[in-house]
């Protein structure tokens, strides 16, 4: 193997990019809102495209609003990256680091003159938080893996369609379905990552290679009954649409728990309707995300689930609906990426723990067109998605520099 090239990363750089980004969109409740085409993410948008011209890459934008910065050379192009966008009342790390580290590298390699054979690129995917349309709008658009009739139809979670949010932007439809034709043939795709879970933290691993990443199946589902009043009807008449989600709530989390450990449950979304505190709720609107890192685990959950939801509502008087509204595949990394990073580490000396990946990353979606790996660093608590999201410092300049490194051997 080639020897560890002896160029540092800046980065006190790296991290003020980081504060900088940060700043944009900074919630009044402490965290950050920077949902894709908001006018905080079209701000943060320009000013990513700043800095990729300021550091010496060629700047590209695509049909679906992705962002690249381009290092050119023969052959396929080695790419790294994740996103920009946050979920609502969000942190400052989740998918800044993998952008703004893949950022640091390149410009490393640009500063130093560094000689490399393939054409690096570093990329900023449009909603990875599916605060639009499904999770992965921009990667799977780089790929080629939407349905038009989706985007037409589904509302965003702006509360209107996609087609009213393009109108602020200098995006269609129609762009964003033809964004794959833009894109270079990719040899490999790495992206670090905070882990949004306490095993590295739990193991005191400054590291995470991942080998494996979750499906996830997303429905939304209803229950309903029949309002009426709550002090005078009695149990034994109420179809009461709020109870049969309780219901639902509690026995499918123990069929998870018990059937299906590792795999995972959640609904994290739920309307009640009327929503009067003496009517009995006729309707109960909710979310149901369930995950898995076995494809036929998913599968069975899914049924069951169904299964489970129709014998409720027959035995309450409901009825009860659902339709998909997003669904990924698990994946695992590419084993070559994997003995790459491994290696690295064993050099470098960083202590590291394979890992599965709970949660969903455009390396999931990246890996149908390449071969695509993730490097995870620890985050305090393993508190994500929230304003109190944390990471020592010390980690993720040991996770850059393993990024760096691994970049120079896929290019070189």
């Amino acid at each position: 193997m080639e020897k560890i090239q002896n160029v540092q990363l800046n980065n006190s750089r790296l991290r003020s990019d980081i504060e900088e980004l940060a700043a944009i969109g900074r919630d009044p409740r402490g965290g950050i809102s920077r949902p894709s085409f908001s006018k905080a993410d079209l701000e943060a948008r320009e000013w990513l495209k700043a800095k990729i011209k300021d550091s010496g890459l060629n700047v590209r934008q695509d049909g679906a609003g992705n962002i690249f910065g381009r290092m050119e050379g023969e052959g396929k192009t080695i790419m790294a990256g994740s996103h920009i966008d946050t979920v609502f009342n969000g942190g400052k790390y989740d998918g800044s680091i993998g952008v703004l580290s893949a950022l640091e590298c390149l410009r490393r390699i640009h500063e130093e003159n560094i000689p490399v054979k393939r054409p690096l690129e570093v990329a900023a995917f449009t909603d990875e938080e599916g605060n639009l349309v499904g999770d992965f709008l921009g990667s799977r658009a780089f790929l080629g893996l939407l349905d038009k009739n989706l985007l037409e139809k589904e509302i965003t979670q702006f509360g209107t369609p996609l087609v009213e949010v393009l109108e602020r932007t200098e995006f269609t439809i129609d762009s964003i379905m033809e964004a794959y034709k833009d894109r270079p043939e990719l040899e490999a795709y790495l992206e670090i990552h905070i882990e949004q879970g306490t095993v590295l933290e739990t193991e005191d691993k400054p590291i995470g290679i991942v080998d494996r990443i979750a499906g996830k199946r997303h429905r939304l589902c209803s229950f309903l009954g029949k309002a009426s009043h709550s002090g005078t009807t009695p149990f034994e008449l109420r179809h009461d649409a709020f109870l049969g989600l309780a219901d639902f709530a509690l026995k499918c989390t123990r069929y998870t728990a018990s059937e299906h450990y590792g795999s995972l449950v959640t609904i994290g979304k739920v309307f009640v309707f009327p929503g009067a505190f003496s009517i009995i709720p006729e309707k109960a609107d909710f979310s149901l995300d369930f995950r898995s890192i076995s494809a036929e685990t998913l599968e069975e959950m899914d049924k069951h689930f169904l299964t489970l939801a129709d014998d409720i509502a027959s035995t309450r008087g409901l009825e009860f609906r659902s339709a998909v509204v997003d669904k990924t595949d698990p994946v695992e990394t590419a084993p070559r990426i994997v003995t790459l990073l491994e290696e690295l580490c064993s050099e470098m000396e960083f202590p590291y723990q394979k890992m599965a990946s709970g949660a969903g990353h455009d390396a999931q979606i990246l890996a149908s067109a390449s071969d695509a790996g993730m490097i995870f660093i620890p985050c305090t608590d393993g508190i994500s998605h929230a304003p109190d999201e944390k990471i020592q410092w010390e980690h993720l300049e040991k996770g850059a520099a393993l990024l760096f490194q691994a970049l120079l051997r896929l290019a070189s």
